[in-house]
């Protein structure tokens, strides 16, 4: 499997067929697992003998998953979450404590932000954020043990160089690199070859693609890590369902022509809102006039299937627009086969405060989009209909 393409992977990889002889992988819906004596259970909790546990952190469904997610990112390890923040707090809690700092780029997903700012705080962990354009050049203090980027963030797609941040975190003392690549997925970037230490995914989002149900992924190379999130995971509990394994473990079946079909339609979409006279700006990698055009055209093989844009007149008009669609859901979530729009500064971005929206740019005019697997000129058509109305 290790010589294989990443179409092939997203099918094989991860699999072992039970003596039944299955073509499609089991569910091992079982909280627990047999032990053949006194002894052999003392064995496998003493971690003397490897094999299955308890479904909190051990479970070959969701075994599998990890192994195909792991087998893409081109790692050894995967842990699976309960949610995509489950699996940026299992991280934080795994390596970080009393005393140390993140290093984090502005203009991420609000939840990681109050993450970051409310909650680690508390247990004395600080964060200092930094524009995506400056953080490669920023001094960073001598306390800082972790470096957390979005790129492409969400949801403005600002593009943050991976590589020189390694080199970046090279610099520094027992520091690691960590990428949020939800909106990218391995099929677009692989963070780990280009210098990262942990990958950290939404699994909930592209990875399985029909919005059917809430996971994490933590990703890497480095088995101290690995361990140190394994044991967290094993004592604390934040751990995926086995039949929320097995939808993603399916959903990566697809992902590669999912992913495909979206960014092509993203790149049609706003191309033909940057030309609408009613639209301010539009926030799109894949844009020459992006800011982070060329940097995303050498670390990413496509350009994503998340965009933004811009309206004037702010929130009354944004709303009038979003509540204006028939064909975009009007949902929060992304990575959807159906398209999806919704108003960062009311809705994933609203525990952010004012003030910090602002120096993130997410103004009251912005509108994000997610496209899915409609037809892109029934998407073009439902939004001109829907800016007719503003």
């Amino acid at each position: 499997m290790k010589n294989i393409r990443q179409k092939t992977k997203a099918v094989r990889a991860g699999q072992a067929r039970t003596p039944e002889r299955e073509h499609s992988d089991p569910i091992f819906a079982t909280s627990s697992f047999v032990f053949t004596s006194a002894e052999h259970a003392a064995e496998m909790f003493a971690e003397r003998e490897i094999g299955n546990i308890y479904s909190r952190f051990t479970n070959p469904t969701t075994r599998a998953f990890e192994s195909r997610l792991a087998a893409l990112e081109g790692a050894q390890y995967c842990s699976g979450t309960a949610s995509g923040m489950s699996a940026i707090l299992t991280l934080c809690m795994s390596v970080l404590r009393s005393g140390d700092q993140i290093a984090a780029t502005r203009g991420m997903f609000g939840s990681t932000v109050n993450l970051f700012c409310n909650i680690l705080s508390r247990f004395g962990i600080t964060t200092s954020f930094h524009s995506p354009s400056e953080i490669c050049s920023a001094k960073l203090d001598s306390a800082t043990r972790m470096i957390f980027i979005e790129t492409p963030s969400n949801p403005l797609c600002e593009i943050v160089d991976i590589g020189q941040l390694a080199k970046v975190r090279d610099s520094l003392s027992d520091c690691i690199l960590v990428v949020d690549n939800c909106a990218c997925t391995p099929i677009l970037q692989q963070p780990l070859a280009l210098g990262a230490d942990v990958v950290i995914h939404s699994s909930t989002k592209f990875l399985d693609g029909q919005g059917r149900a809430v996971g994490g992924a933590v990703v890497t190379n480095d088995e101290n890590l690995a361990n140190a999130v394994h044991g967290f995971l094993r004592t604390a509990g934040p751990s995926m369902s086995p039949f929320n394994a097995w939808i993603f473990h399916k959903g990566l079946e697809t992902l590669s022509v999912r992913m495909k079909e979206s960014c092509s339609s993203a790149k049609k979409i706003a191309q033909w809102l940057q030309n609408h006279p009613k639209v301010e700006n539009v926030f799109y990698p894949g844009l020459k006039q992006h800011s982070g055009h060329e940097l995303a055209a050498r670390q990413q093989s496509d350009f994503g299937a998340l965009l933004a844009f811009e309206v004037h007149g702010g929130k009354d008009e944004a709303w009038k627009l979003i509540d204006s669609v028939s064909i975009f859901s009007v949902t929060a979530n992304l990575g959807d086969a159906k398209s999806t729009i919704t108003h960062p500064a009311s809705t994933t971005h609203s525990r952010v405060q004012e003030s910090d929206r602002k120096r993130m740019g997410i103004s009251d005019g912005l509108i994000r989009l997610s496209i899915g697997l409609e037809d892109v000129q029934d998407l073009i058509e439902d939004l001109q209909l829907a800016l007719n109305s503003i």
